[in-house]
C-alpha cells in the first residue's frame, strides 16, 4: 500500500520536488474545415475539499443525500488510522477520535483545521477506507472557508474513464485513466475486492494514501487511492498482486490501485449516520454484529 508518512521528515525530503498537477488543456478549433468528433467534456479538478492528514491524504466528502446541517465526513484509507492498520477481518466503528485535518483551497493553500469527533467507520477488509465524523457541519465549513465537499458517485466506475488523484498531503494531482479492474487484490494479510487499476501515468507514492479519485467527466469521487506495486514482488506488503477467478496471480510492477466507493452511500442514512444493516450496504461489519 502507499505507506503512511511522518509529515515533517517526508516534507523535508521531498517537499522541494512536489509539483501541483494540472488537468488537460482545451484544444483549438480545427483549421482545415474537417468536423471531428466532439471531445468528452471534463470538469476542472482542483484541491478544494481535499485535506492533508499527518501521514496521508483525504477529502471532505458528502453522500448524495447529505444535508448542509449534517456533520461533515472526511474520507481516507483504513491503513491511515492514527492507531495503526486494522488487521484482516477487523472493522472499526464509532471510535472516539480528535484527529486534525488541514483543509485546502483550490490551489492547495492551507485554509484552516477541522477536527474529528470519531472514526465513524474504518476497515482494510474487502476495501481500504476510513470515514471520520467531524465536529463541523458542511454549512459551517462552507461559511467559514467557502469550501464545498466532494460528492461520492453512486455508479460503478467505467473502464477507460479519465481520473484525477488529488493528494492533499503532497499538494499534487495525478492524472491518468482507469485501465481496468482487479476482481481480487491481495497485499500481505489483506484482500480487497473489485479494485480500480490505473494506467501507468499515475505513479503514486507514499503519502498519497487516502486521496480521492475523481472522475473528470462528472467531478464526483469514484474511488479512494490506496496502493501500488513498488518492486515487482508477489502479494507482499507494498506489492499487491491480482488474483483472478481461477486463482491465477498477476503482478504489475509500478501500477497503482484504488478502492471503489460507489456502494458506500447506501451505508449512510439521515444525518450521515452509519447503518451497516441498510439495504444494499456491503461494507464489512464488526465480527460481533455480523449476521
Amino acid at each position: 500500500m502507499n505507506r503512511p508518512l511522518v509529515g515533517t521528515l517526508a516534507t523535508a525530503a521531498l517537499g522541494a520536488a512536489t509539483l501541483v498537477g494540472t488537468v488537460g488543456t482545451a484544444h483549438a478549433a480545427p483549421q482545415d474545415g474537417v468536423q471531428r468528433p466532439a471531445q468528452k467534456k471534463t470538469k476542472a479538478v482542483d484541491f478544494a475539499g481535499s485535506v492533508a492528514l499527518s501521514n496521508c491524504s483525504g477529502s471532505v466528502v458528502r453522500m448524495p443525500g447529505s444535508k448542509p446541517e449534517d456533520p461533515a465526513l472526511v474520507m481516507s484509507n483504513g491503513h491511515c488510522l492514527e492507531g495503526g492498520m486494522p488487521g484482516a477481518g477487523e472493522v472499526v466503528v464509532d471510535k472516539p477520535s480528535s484527529r486534525s485535518f488541514t483543509l485546502l483551497d483550490k490551489s492547495a493553500g492551507k485554509l484552516g483545521t477541522i477536527k474529528a469527533t470519531k472514526v465513524a467507520y474504518a476497515t482494510m477488509t474487502d476495501t481500504d477506507v476510513s470515514f471520520y465524523e467531524t465536529g463541523s457541519t458542511y454549512a459551517e465549513i462552507e461559511k467559514k472557508y467557502k469550501i464545498k465537499p466532494l460528492e461520492l458517485a453512486t455508479e460503478h466506475p467505467a473502464k477507460g474513464a479519465k481520473i484525477s488523484i488529488v493528494s492533499g498531503y503532497w499538494k499534487k494531482i495525478y492524472s491518468c485513466g482507469i485501465d481496468g479492474f482487479a476482481s481480487t487484490l491481495k497485499e500481505g494479510e489483506w484482500t480487497w475486492k473489485d479494485s480500480v487499476r490505473y494506467t501507468p501515468e499515475c505513479q503514486i507514492i507514499g503519502g498519497t494514501s487516502g486521496s480521492p479519485v475523481v472522475d473528470t467527466a462528472t467531478g464526483k469521487v469514484t474511488a479512494v487511492n490506496n496502493t501500488a506495486n513498488e518492486s515487482g514482488e508477489e502479494c507482499t506488503l507494498n506489492n499487491p498482486c491480482e488474483v483472478d477467478e481461477n486463482g491465477k496471480i498477476t503482478v504489475r510492477k509500478g501500477i497503482g490501485y484504488a478502492q471503489e466507493t460507489y456502494q458506500i452511500p447506501k451505508c449512510f442514512g439521515d444525518g450521515n449516520k452509519l447503518d451497516l444493516n441498510a439495504e444494499g450496504c456491503v461494507l464489512p461489519k464488526p465480527q460481533a454484529t455480523r449476521r
